[in-house]
């Protein structure tokens, strides 16, 4: 279970999700029409750890014959989009317009990051999520194509070992999410393991400089 409060009204702005995130807690809402935010700290929290990625087979056939390029921050508003798309992978989405707002400035600001998997000029998948510290919240992810989505997470998995990236926070443990290394830990655990990631400094752009 998870522990929730209930929505109350607050002006939902970049620095106090930088400060709810730094404090193990995130937002979400009901549904993509609701107004309303509550906020969430999981009794198992979701990580993925950045030496134990699981790139299956097929997966990593994908990655040597599909052609698709992976980009990264070029494109936020697909990439939102696609991620609060209902689809054959979700039925309902938590994004709503605040959080597509709010979470549209911390892109701005450098905080929100994506990684993109594209084929010639189409968007086929994707995920987002923010770098503080040393620490990376996964956000989500969707795809178009089979293995689109998890591509992007091997990339970002690449991506955040060569910058020095101590945490990969996904919130909730998946089957997906389960299938590529994730594994859950208690609130303490992962308590732990944020302040000491959120004390470090990390690069987001050290890949590129490779």
């Amino acid at each position: 279970m998870a522990r929730r409060t209930d929505p109350f009204a607050i002006e939902l702005t970049p620095e106090l999700i930088v400060r709810a995130y730094r404090a193990g807690i995130f937002p979400m809402a009901e549904d993509a029409t609701d107004t309303d935010i509550f906020w969430v700290s999981p009794d198992m929290r979701g990580i993925i750890p950045l030496d134990g990625f699981h790139a299956s087979k097929s997966l990593r056939k994908t990655m040597r014959k599909s052609g698709w390029d992976i980009r990264v921050d070029t494109d936020w508003d697909g990439v939102i989009e696609g991620c609060a798309t209902v689809g054959e992978d979700r039925d309902t989405t938590w994004i709503n317009a605040t959080i597509r707002s709010v979470y549209g400035e911390l892109f701005a600001r450098g905080v929100a990051h994506t990684v993109e998997v594209w084929d010639g000029d189409d968007l086929i998948g994707g995920l987002y999520g923010l770098a503080i510290g040393a620490a990376f919240f996964g956000e989500s992810m969707f795809h178009r194509r089979t293995d689109a989505s998890k591509m992007a997470m091997a990339h970002l998995v690449d991506r955040l070992n060569a910058g020095g990236f101590e945490l990969l926070d996904t919130q909730f443990l998946t089957e997906h999410l389960a299938s590529l290394g994730g594994i859950e830990i208690t609130r303490a655990d992962y308590e732990d393991r944020l302040v000491r990631a959120t004390a470090q400094d990390a690069d987001w752009h050290a890949w590129d400089r490779k």
